[in-house]
């Protein structure tokens, strides 16, 4: 049966929706915490889910040549979004590094930026192993979806969210539900495509590495670390690193290439 792309489709328009509720929490909760650095974070984020539900539906209508010429936008597109993701790494540990204190997501927020870089450079140097390179592009949306299945529970879901002035959110129930929920759907995209579809398992594998790490790296020394890079700096320092590595591995041949002219997955440039 012809691959219609109705999963992938449904897929991206989930996290899309739960990734709007849970920022909505940045606004919306009793303690309002959206500034400057979350705007951009929810700009980059949603402009990213949205470009890679763009190239789906442009591969599902068959427009090959217009996916391709917008497939280019993804060399822009990364790095703005990777050094986004470092900027708000950096300004989350700041606001705590000033009181002398530990950012309680430091962990989570370096590792997610650094997993989403990797995956989105590997896209690039596999980008002629179609079906790879679009699961690879794909499979960032999996990280997109934890940490806004993550906030949508702590904020809106009873048992996770705090009850009253004398209780407080449960971080860890909300992160081990949203990551069992993720990786389920990564080993469901993994089966769907079993002979490509390892960018799923190694994302997958990524939830297991951070709850190890958040239960063994001491943060507060990380967020002092990660704080002391500044703001600016890491904005500026992590596009000019990634733009740099993209312009690698733009000159790399892959080993394993398509047919051509075939276009199998999202996302190929």
């Amino acid at each position: 049966m012809k691959n219609t792309y109705t999963l992938e489709i449904g897929f991206l328009v989930m996290v899309i929706a739960v990734s709007l509720i849970g920022f909505s929490s940045l606004a919306l909760g009793g303690q309002p915490m959206l500034d400057a650095y979350h705007v951009l974070h929810i700009i980059t984020s949603m402009a990213w889910l949205l470009l890679l539900l763009t190239q789906i539906i442009f591969i599902r209508q068959h427009r090959f040549r217009l996916h391709r010429t917008i497939g280019t936008s993804i060399f822009a597109a990364g790095p703005v979004l990777v050094a986004s993701l470092t900027l708000m790494t950096v300004h989350s540990a700041a606001k705590d590094a000033v009181m002398g204190s530990a950012d309680d997501f430091v962990v989570q927020n370096v590792t997610f930026a650094v997993e989403v870089a990797l995956l989105v450079l590997l896209a690039f140097i596999l980008r002629r192993n179609r079906n790879v390179h679009g699961a690879l592009l794909l499979s960032t949306a999996l990280l997109f979806l934890m940490i806004a299945l993550f906030f949508t529970l702590i904020s809106y879901v009873p048992g996770y969210r705090a009850e009253g002035p004398l209780t407080v959110p449960s971080f860890a129930a909300a992160a081990q539900s949203g990551a069992l929920i993720c990786m389920v759907i990564g080993l469901l995209f993994f089966l769907k495509n079993w002979r490509t579809g390892w960018p799923w398992l190694l994302t997958t594998s990524f939830f297991f590495l951070n709850g190890y790490l958040q239960g063994t790296v001491d943060p507060k020394p990380l967020t002092m670390l990660v704080a002391s890079i500044g703001r600016v700096q890491s904005f500026a320092l992590s596009l000019t690193i990634f733009l740099a590595l993209l312009g690698v591995a733009w000159k790399v041949v892959p080993g394993s290439r398509a047919k051509r002219g075939l276009i199998t997955e999202t996302g190929s440039t």
